[in-house]
């Protein structure tokens, strides 16, 4: 059984393990879990949860004869959202919250940093994000694969350097194990091929929306960025045992880079940068020195057209110093550089935060 270490983890939880009938909400597959994300906020991690189910909570009071409808599928996911959420609370004493989403916030430069900034608040007020794809507003984001996917994304946008994806079979085998006894299965994959996206099948369920093949796309984004994978049985309770103690119960895909790598080269060749900030010695030296995010009131000039989630150099005396994403615009950016992070507020009659560039999105160059 392989090892693995892990400091921030996504996990993603079926509609099978929700709603193991298809019609409500159950605690029956969940305590192990939640058992296991307590342990691991107690030992220090960091979890995020990306849950399935709203539809699935919400099919028995919306009963229908037919193959529902996408407007009928929004329906039951607007009553199964309540009842998943509070199926989750219960297990813990600490704040649940609740992170609607879609693909295109995702791909929206502005409300992908948002999106980032929230989780980070909630984690670091110790609650508990449960992530869910916004079913009452998307339509074709019902589709399947799409909380696979979002896990995924998830993943990438909290930071996380490990998504466990919580499956009804124990990984990856070499065939499918139901069809065929000679089956087995592969503790790890070292990288995603061709080979092994043929070994995956459809769908497993009625109820849920992803197969194999979802699950294997998942883990090829993830792994492309630095973020280990994992594929487990979430319907067998000692595989959290096994998780807490550091053993690998199930399918590991390996990260092709770390993750520093993964998102320096990320911030340095994929994003255009839009602007340019020239800051003083002391945000130079609280950035090379100290780690340190950039406050405004180290900003001395701003340059360029840019907006909130645009990459911006950032120089000290005509020097390039690095490059990050912006939290705010160059407009808002004039206003309010040079100022303490508590006037933001009073100058743009709101905040997005105390930072101009937080040090997770930003990579020095002459460290």
């Amino acid at each position: 059984m392989s090892t693995f270490s892990w400091q921030r983890a996504v996990i993603k939880i079926g509609s099978a393990l929700i709603a193991p009938d298809g019609q409500r909400c159950s605690g029956r597959y969940l305590l192990p879990i939640a058992q296991f994300i307590n342990a691991s906020r107690e030992a220090g991690k960091e979890v995020i949860l990306v849950s399935s189910g709203s539809v699935a909570a919400g099919r028995a009071k919306i009963p229908v004869n037919h193959v529902a409808s996408i407007a009928e599928k929004q329906a039951m996911a607007a009553i199964g959202q309540i009842d998943m959420m509070a199926n989750w609370q219960r297990f813990f004493d600490f704040p649940c919250a609740q992170v609607l989403l879609t693909y295109d916030d995702l791909h929206d430069r502005t409300r992908y940093v948002n999106i980032k900034n929230t989780i980070r608040e909630l984690l670091n007020h110790q609650a508990l994000p449960i992530v869910n794809e916004n079913d009452t507003v998307a339509v074709n984001e019902l589709k399947v694969g799409d909380n696979d996917n979002l896990a995924a994304y998830t993943a990438l946008v909290a930071g996380a350097d490990t998504l466990i994806i919580c499956s009804d079979i124990d990984g990856l085998y070499s065939a499918d194990p139901r069809k065929n006894p000679d089956a087995t299965l592969i503790p790890e994959v070292e990288q995603i091929t061709p080979d092994i996206y043929a070994i995956a099948g459809g769908a497993g369920t009625a109820v849920g929306t992803g197969g194999m093949r979802t699950k294997i796309e998942a883990a090829d984004k993830c792994t492309r960025s630095g973020i280990q994978t994992l594929i487990v049985n979430g319907r067998n309770g000692t595989v959290f045992d096994a998780l807490h103690e550091g053993l690998l119960p199930g399918t590991l895909f390996k990260a092709q880079q770390s993750q520093k790598t993964a998102r320096r080269l990320w911030l340095e060749h994929t994003l255009k940068t839009r602007g340019r900030i020239e800051v003083d010695e002391g945000a130079k030296k609280a950035l090379v020195n100290k780690g340190a995010s950039l406050l405004p009131s180290g900003v001395m000039e701003v340059s360029g057209h840019f907006s909130p989630g645009d990459a911006v150099e950032i120089h000290c005396n005509g020097v390039v110093l690095a490059k990050g994403i912006a939290l705010y615009g160059a407009p808002e950016l004039r206003q309010i550089k040079g100022v303490k992070s508590a006037r933001i507020n009073t100058i743009l009659g709101y905040d997005s935060g105390e930072v101009i560039v937080h040090r997770d999105d930003l990579v020095l160059y002459h460290p």
